[in-house]
């Protein structure tokens, strides 16, 4: 189990490795994210790469995106469930794409947090708002 924080950045760690390319896009929203969202008001943002590492290391394992799924799951309360995914839409829309290897771990993602279809279809729609170009 890991503190909550670190379960998020995981989330999105998670979600910006999905497709083998964690973009400079991808990176700068988790900075956004961490620096910004209230829920990291009482994190160390400096300890932001040593999180990322571990995630990094979890994922790397054999059976390293069913672990880092449970982690996630373990160390989130439930009423921070909806922000890990809303966290991780945005990560995924950040370079203004989202690729198939990203849809499927957001499905995945969402199946084991337990958020509801329609709750998703409101976020991953606002997801594409906020990071829609001109």
């Amino acid at each position: 189990m890991i503190k909550p924080h670190d379960a998020l950045i995981y989330t999105m760690v998670m979600v910006s490795a999905a497709d083998r390319n964690m973009s400079d896009a991808e990176l700068q929203a988790i900075g956004r994210v961490v620096n910004h969202l209230p829920v990291f008001r009482d994190f160390d943002a400096d300890t932001l790469p040593l999180v990322a590492q571990d995630c990094a290391k979890l994922l790397s394992r054999d059976d390293g995106l069913d672990r880092t799924l449970d982690t996630i799951l373990v160390s989130l309360p439930e009423h921070l469930r909806e922000t890990a995914y809303a966290i991780a839409c945005d990560v995924a829309a950040a370079d203004g794409r989202v690729v198939n290897e990203e849809v499927r771990l957001l499905q995945l993602l969402r199946d084991k947090l337990e958020v509801d279809r329609l709750i998703a279809a409101a976020i991953e729609r606002g997801a594409r708002a906020r990071h829609q170009t001109a």
